[in-house]
């Protein structure tokens, strides 16, 4: 059983969940989307501009420009996510798991923890809707009690894509060779938007 989290990593590791949850509740309120924020996983280094019509936001993650439509996607665009990962984000350590593509769908989960202290975990959906990708994240608490509302949640959808590269509204991942992602994720606070990075790396089998 998970120990709940105390001290200065309790702090540090609620706030910046919650930080992300608050922040992304404002990126669904600003777009008209249907749910509140969240926390994942969420990463990326710039290449190049992708092959879109998304504009940069923040170095490393993109927003579609005024007027665009999310570009056609496919689960197979999102393939090179599966297998199980580790790393860390905002100075702490995370583990990730993506299925492959099955039935429609891809499923994916994601802790964050320090000195085997719970920080929370992930539950994430990702689907095709209208042509392109959507990725739904559900978030919990240590002891496993959910963030969101029973039927509320996170929906990134996809803004531009390229064949090393994914990026949804506040979040991008980049493939960096087989055996790493680079991940961004995109926070609001009282400064304004920060960029935040996760570092990914394959795990052995």
């Amino acid at each position: 059983m998970s120990r709940p989290l105390r001290g200065k990593a309790a702090a540090v590791l609620r706030g910046t969940g919650r930080m992300v949850l608050d922040s992304w509740r404002e990126e669904q309120q600003e777009t008209a989307m249907r749910i509140p924020g969240c926390f994942i996983a969420l990463f990326a280094t710039l290449l190049a501009l992708p092959a879109s019509a998304a504009e940069p936001r923040t170095a490393n993650t993109f927003q579609l420009g005024e007027g665009e439509a999310p570009p056609e996607a496919t689960l197979e665009d999102a393939a090179w996510l599966v297998g199980s990962w580790a790393g860390t984000a905002v100075g702490v350590k995370f583990e990730s798991v993506w299925n492959a593509p099955s039935t429609g769908s891809m499923v994916g989960l994601f802790k964050l923890f320090d000195d085997d202290e719970i920080a929370f975990y992930e539950l994430l959906l990702l689907t095709v809707e209208d042509g392109s990708l959507s990725l739904k994240v559900k978030h919990f608490s240590a002891d496993f009690s959910a963030w969101e509302e029973r039927d509320e949640y996170v929906d990134f959808r996809l803004v531009a894509k390229s064949e090393d590269a994914l990026h949804f509204r506040g979040l991008s991942f980049y493939r960096r060779g087989d055996d790493q992602i680079d991940g961004y994720i995109v926070m609001r606070n009282d400064d304004g938007i920060t960029e935040h990075e996760l570092k990914y790396y394959r795990r052995d089998q």
